[in-house]
């Protein structure tokens, strides 16, 4: 099955600083920053929208589940890239020392659904996931 055409996600999240998130979003993942107040920004994040709103009490540590041996943080958003989009992100995160909650690694290796994926957090702990497969149509493949 075909990955249908996207449509641009809203994703609204808590940080502790927006400063931090600035810093992080827009300098280190490269997000363009859109519209902003003392309370929020906008980034597109890959042709998406996200807003990081000013919340400290919402902010904080998930919950994990076991995957392939890995803690997932449950609370978590974000991309698929190309392979070499990902593989770009993973060098440029690693030569950062981003402190990776799941290293850059591939899943399924050989399988249908094989895919590269990596896990790390904001500053204010919220969970990202990078991912990229090796045929995007396999995205939702059993």
């Amino acid at each position: 099955m075909s990955a249908a055409p996207l449509h641009p996600f809203h994703l609204a999240f808590p940080v502790n600083d927006l400063a931090a998130a600035r810093t992080f979003y827009s300098g280190l993942l490269g997000c363009p920053e859109g519209r902003s107040s003392p309370d929020w920004i906008d980034f597109n994040f890959y042709g998406h929208q996200i807003v990081a709103h000013l919340a400290p009490a919402e902010t904080g540590e998930v919950a994990a589940n076991a995957v392939d041996g890995h803690g997932v943080p449950v609370r978590h958003f974000g991309v698929v890239l190309s392979m070499e989009e990902w593989e770009a992100a993973a060098e440029k995160l690693t030569k950062a020392n981003i402190d990776f909650v799941i290293k850059p690694y591939i899943r399924f290796r050989g399988e249908p659904g094989e895919q590269a994926t990596m896990f790390f957090k904001d500053p204010s702990g919220n969970a990202i996931e990078m991912k990229a497969f090796a045929d995007i149509n396999s995205l939702f493949a059993k």
